[in-house]
């Protein structure tokens, strides 16, 4: 006996006929073919286009839908092709050959121009590093596998990884408009591919002067004691200033504080180191919102370049 039947429904486009079963063909995916390579996930598809006037197979929860060519009209074949879809179908056979191959996310990588004209960030749609990762050369990229590609280019100086995005800075012997494409296109397939931002095994210990985040500059298993001034200083730094610096590709951190001068010293990475408009941030911004939020307990900010 059959288990299944097949009626011939016409649509709005006289190319496209629809061959409707009395039972589900698939999940609530639906799939379109255009030819007979995209159709590998779907055996009926691909004898579907060994027909010569076939352009395109849909294959939706309970119907075939066929767009023909104009070689023929559908009332001179469309009994031959019901018949044809209705015996694969009581065969048994699968119409989609489900892959167990679990399938790996879409990754999109979108390049963002930065303050300092020789780092360009590239902004992921997936989470990267929990970490604040700074590298200036390959052997300090041991711990990372992505840095250390990153650096076989002959072009890339540094490379800083935070929260779901890279930032390069390049030797002058290249503009960005010449190398951004393909290193947007680099890191995209590395990632697509799964391999490793930062070896596991190495990742809690991999630069760890580096790694801190401010907030964690006076945790409780640090080494250092904070005085309740530094404290603040580190709380603003890490609150308001921290955030903006991100956007740009960089990060800031807390060094020292000196108390006879009045003087906070602070390290400048990713984006924001060497960037020519550092210096203006740094004294119109930093030092100024201190000097206002701490009045009288700051004289100068000063910066060292990661």
């Amino acid at each position: 006996m059959s288990q299944f039947n097949i009626d011939i429904s016409e649509t709005s486009n006289p190319n496209i006929i629809k061959f409707v079963a009395n039972s589900f063909l698939t999940r609530s995916t639906s799939y379109e073919f255009k030819n007979i390579d995209e159709a590998k996930p779907s055996p009926l598809a691909q004898q579907l286009f060994y027909l010569p006037f076939v352009k395109t197979v849909y294959i939706s929860q309970n119907f075939v839908a066929i767009e023909k060519y104009n070689i023929i009209e559908w009332q001179d074949v469309q009994e031959e092709v019901a018949d044809s879809i209705l015996e694969y179908l009581n065969t048994g056979k699968s119409v989609i050959v489900e892959d167990s191959t679990p399938k790996k996310a879409a990754v999109t990588i979108y390049a963002e121009s930065t303050p300092n004209p020789s780092v360009m960030k590239f902004v992921a749609n997936k989470s990267l590093s929990s970490e604040i990762l700074e590298f200036k050369n390959i052997d300090e990229a041991a711990n990372s596998p992505l840095a250390k590609s990153l650096f076989n280019f002959p072009f890339v100086k540094e490379v800083f990884i935070s929260g779901n995005y890279i930032s390069v800075m390049k030797y002058n012997m290249v503009e960005w408009q010449d190398i951004v494409s393909e290193m947007r296109d680099f890191i995209r397939v590395y990632l697509y591919e799964g391999k490793p931002v930062l070896n596991e095994e190495t990742a809690a210990t991999a630069n760890p002067a580096v790694n801190n985040d401010l907030s964690e500059n006076y945790s409780e298993n640090s080494t250092h004691s904070y005085s309740a001034l530094e404290k603040e200083i580190i709380s603003i730094l890490d609150e308001y200033v921290k955030p903006a610096v991100a956007k740009d590709g960089g990060n800031i951190r807390f060094e020292s504080f000196n108390s006879e001068t009045k003087t906070v010293k602070v390290i400048l990475q990713g984006a924001c180191s060497g960037c020519p408009s550092s210096t203006i941030t740094l004294k119109n911004g930093i030092e100024t919102m201190l000097k206002q939020m701490l009045p009288d307990q700051i004289n100068e900010v000063v910066a060292i370049n990661g």
